[in-house]
């Protein structure tokens, strides 16, 4: 049976796994310019921990899975181009999310969990992640537009209403 709870600091050698599992599994698919240079960090996930945003998929055997939702605005989607958001109401953001490959589908259990909290959900990948990008439209998402990270690097939006 699949639990999903927040991360605690006793997760966290886990979780970086998990995320490195996710580069190699991002480098295999031809996505080389996501997730580099160590992100996300272990100060990335400290900080999730910190604001209640981090959770991870566990089941019996351990975790195979972690994630980062926010239900605060995302300054990066305060300017988006080639389209605009389904709406202006309150959301919920998705980020981070990695599988150490052991449970299939990680990404539809994250939303319908989230939805749980919030029925207007936002998801950001990059354009070269394109088993993200399957994953996103399988879950009901409609594309946006294009967002920018902070270091000006762009992503494919795309938002979920329930």
């Amino acid at each position: 049976m699949l639990n999903i709870r927040k991360t605690t600091f006793q997760d966290l050698d886990r979780v970086m796994a998990i995320y490195d599992i996710g580069r190699e599994y991002m480098r295999a698919n031809g996505n080389m310019l996501q997730w580099i240079n160590g992100y996300p960090s272990r100060e990335n996930v400290i900080e999730d921990i910190n604001n209640g945003e981090s959770y991870v998929v566990e089941d019996e055997s351990g975790v195979h899975a972690v994630f980062m939702f926010m239900q605060r605005k995302e300054p990066t989607y305060s300017y988006i181009e080639d389209g605009g958001w389904l709406n202006d109401l309150p959301y919920g953001t998705i980020h981070r999310i990695a599988s150490d490959g052991q449970l299939r589908r990680i990404l539809d259990i994250c939303v319908e969990f989230c939805e749980k909290t919030t029925k207007n959900l936002r998801v950001d990948t990059h354009a070269d992640n394109l088993p993200m990008q399957r994953a996103i439209k399988r879950c009901g998402f409609t594309y946006c537009g294009v967002i920018y990270m902070e270091d000006g690097t762009p992503r494919i939006a795309f938002q979920k209403t329930v």
